[in-house]
């Protein structure tokens, strides 16, 4: 093996801890880490030659594309990558994985027990189908992540084959624990198991997931033979090289529930005290011709390092590096999945979250809805519910994309209202608006930031 530092690309648009993990361990384990963000990266194609930059030997694809509007996009851009060098988690892998009826078939017809679940297009098939799967049973959307798009149903009653723009299907309810549904969700990197943890519902819930409240518990050293060869049976089907495999127990035995290509860290640490993130940083420095000492990988998967790595790249400010300063009030152009347009909008730093008026999200096709936040205003109190959407907000030149809130805004002068997720980029200079000659709005409300 060569005894050059491998560089390590980490294809990763969002910024997340694990992330910041795997960067960290490459750097610890004595390569060279390289964050690919839309700050630096670009491929480039010159007179029949491949370059891509930052130059990397190997990929590790960490694009978390089942919470995003256009997945394909994300993919493409893995594929990409992956073209020009070796890439860990396929993304044709990651495809069938994210999408969970996909998974669930290619496990069946490799053997893998998965548990009785019905995708059909039309309403008609799929109702004569749920008497099947009892009075309860679960109803998910084929994508989806952190527990969104997931119900325990009432199967009495009809069921939609689609949830939005996004295909749903009907799953056989698996549960042997009377007191709190639990399940176990098995970490994969190589082909080797690197950690184990049990993960309890909430109270109230009888989803498992961390980012939902779950309780979690160590389950490394005490995982059954059978649930260990499951999750690596089903890693190997899928074909990833890391994943997290949640899989439940059942009174005739276990079922693979799920295999997850970008699974959090988080649970797993707190439960075992153990980090996959060097394992993963190992694999994809032995994938590029390089070595490390496994000592040392054992010794950092006992930390959870997920400061900010030397390798992220410098946030890309217009006005040569300065903080551009933006008005009170601004003219923006807001982008959604059916087009864009521009509108005027008012600077609120004492909003959390920006947000836009109702109907100019339903002609720009703003969505889907991706949560609810709860908002405070002037005249209510106790606050209200509004749903959250994905919004690309063009300033400037500049472009963000936000979680906005989407209001009934029918009653006031501007469409939209920029929070501090978009003004922390900027200064404010309150004297200047692009309206002059404009009426001031009447009534404002404040997001306070709390999600439900």
């Amino acid at each position: 093996m060569s005894e050059d530092p491998v560089r390590v690309g980490v294809l990763s648009l969002h910024t997340s801890k694990e992330s910041k993990a795997i960067c960290n361990a490459v750097e610890a384990l004595g390569h060279e880490p390289e964050w690919l963000r839309r700050e630096n990266a670009a491929v480039d194609v010159t007179d029949g030659e491949v370059t891509v930059e930052p130059d990397v030997d190997v990929v590790a694809n960490r694009m978390l594309l089942s919470n995003i509007e256009q997945p394909a996009e994300g993919l493409g851009l893995a594929h990409t990558f992956g073209r020009a060098r070796p890439v860990l988690n396929d993304p044709s892998a990651v495809l069938t994985a994210m999408h969970k009826f996909a998974s669930a078939v290619a496990l069946a017809e490799a053997g893998v027990r998965v548990p009785d679940a019905l995708l059909a297009l039309s309403n008609d098939r799929l109702n004569a189908g749920r008497e099947r799967f009892g009075e309860e049973g679960v109803y998910k959307t084929a994508i989806g992540t952190h527990g969104g798009g997931t119900w325990k149903v009432d199967l009495t009653e009809p069921v939609n084959p689609m949830v939005g723009n996004r295909q749903a299907f009907l799953q056989e309810l698996i549960d042997r624990d009377d007191s709190r549904h639990h399940d176990t969700r098995v970490y994969v990197v190589g082909g080797e198991v690197v950690g184990a943890m049990n993960r309890y519902a909430p109270d109230g819930d009888w989803r498992t997931n961390v980012a939902l409240g779950g309780d979690v518990e160590d389950a490394t050293d005490s995982l059954d033979d059978e649930v260990r060869e499951m999750a690596l049976a089903a890693t190997d089907t899928i074909g990833l090289d890391y994943a997290g495999v949640d899989l439940v127990q059942g009174y005739d035995g276990w079922y693979v529930l799920e295999v997850n290509p970008t699974a959090g860290f988080k649970g797993l640490f707190k439960a075992s005290g153990r980090s996959p993130a060097p394992h993963i940083a190992r694999l994809a420095i032995e994938r590029g011709g390089g070595s490390v000492d496994d000592e040392r990988v054992a010794e950092l998967s006992a930390v959870l390092d997920d400061s900010r790595p030397s390798c992220m790249p410098p946030e890309h400010r217009i006005n040569d590096g300065e903080v551009p300063t933006i008005g009170y009030i601004e003219q923006v152009r807001v982008a959604g999945t059916q087009g864009s347009t521009e509108a005027y909008a008012k600077s609120d730093t004492g909003a959390t979250r920006s947000s836009i008026d109702t109907s100019l999200a339903a002609d720009i096709g703003a969505g889907p809805i991706k949560s609810m936040t709860r908002v405070k205003s002037g005249s209510v109190k106790s606050g209200k519910a509004r749903p959250v959407v994905d919004l690309v907000v063009g300033i400037g030149g500049e472009q963000h994309t936000v979680t906005a809130s989407v209001e009934d805004r029918s009653h006031m002068e501007y469409p939209v209202l920029l929070g501090r997720d978009i003004l922390q980029h900027y200064r404010v200079d309150v004297q200047k608006r692009v309206d002059e000659g404009r009426d001031a709005e009447r009534d404002e409300e404040e997001e306070e930031g709390l999600e439900e």
